[in-house]
């Protein structure tokens, strides 16, 4: 009896290691507080969210992307994949047509009822903080079978980070700074991932925690607020000086206005991998700035 018993215990336990290994799975949370199971880590991916598709590929999962969004452009192997349209005009034929295993978009995107109608599998991450950054890494690496890989490039992003703040010098310490990510004008807050990383500069945010993390500003509180820097987009640096009474603002008036190209705006703009690059970036122009300050230059 003690043998068929232990048999049987054997056996069972067999079966059990067998559909372990069969069937390895990968459940999570996303953003939306909805449970997603994936039967194995998935060989077919699209994203709709450059951020999403950095972190995918940064942790080792390009060759798995099928199609992202279409204004995904890094790595550069990414350029040559299928475009599936934006947050709000995503093609869903084209989606659908790509078989995809998960569909990576962020928490704002329309069009996730849609897809999961389609039997479609979606995760929806939208990381706006350096906290969700930390998370959305370990959510990515999750779904791509790794242990320990969004950990790994979450301590990777900090040291980077440090590094950038170690070279801003003591002068540049404090200076206040404007950034704005949309002439209308919006700004980064001290809330966003973006304030953040200017606090983490040593920099002061005209924008309070209290504005919100990107908020549309009265043109005529920036003039107010009186920034010693101004950071913004190199498309729309030129008529800086021509906004009404903006003449007055130290930044404006002492050519302390960084101006970001195109490729650097991308960086600056998409909280994932490159975030320790961003903070170089912004800490060139904080050290640029202090160097010159009361001469004046625009970079």
């Amino acid at each position: 009896m003690k043998t068929i018993r232990w048999g049987m215990l054997c056996a069972l336990m067999a079966a059990a290691m067998q559909v372990s290994h069969a069937a390895p799975g990968v459940t999570l949370v996303d953003d939306r507080g909805v449970t997603v199971r994936l039967e194995s880590p998935p060989t077919r991916i699209i994203t709709l969210l450059p951020s999403l598709t950095e972190t995918v590929c940064e942790l080792g999962g390009c060759a798995r992307l099928v199609g992202t969004d279409r204004y995904s452009n890094h790595p550069a192997s990414v350029r040559n994949l299928p475009k599936t349209g934006g947050l709000d005009d995503a093609n869903i034929e084209l989606i659908a047509s790509l078989k995809p295993d998960v569909v990576l978009l962020a928490l704002s995107s329309r069009v996730s009822e849609r897809l999961e109608s389609l039997g479609l599998k979606v995760v929806a991450l939208e990381p706006r903080t350096y906290k969700d950054v930390q998370r959305v890494a370990g959510k990515v690496a999750q779904i791509l079978g790794s242990a320990d890989g969004g950990l790994r490039l979450w301590q990777r992003l900090e040291a980077q980070v440090d590094a950038a703040a170690k070279t801003v010098p003591v002068n540049a310490r404090g200076l206040s700074v404007y950034y704005e990510v949309d002439s209308a004008p919006y700004a980064a807050g001290e809330s966003s991932f973006i304030g953040e990383t200017l606090t983490r500069l040593g920099a002061k945010n005209i924008v309070p925690t209290s504005l919100g993390p990107f908020p549309k500003l009265n043109p005529e509180y920036v003039v107010r607020a009186d920034p010693q820097v101004i950071m913004i987009s190199q498309r729309h640096s030129a008529g800086v000086g021509a906004r009404p009474g903006w003449e007055r603002i130290r930044a404006v008036r002492d050519k302390h206005v960084c101006a970001f190209t195109l490729e650097q705006g991308d960086v600056l703009s998409r909280p994932g991998p490159r975030m320790g690059e961003a903070a170089q970036i912004m800490a060139n122009c904080l050290r640029a700035s202090a160097v010159t300050m009361g001469a004046g230059a625009v970079r």
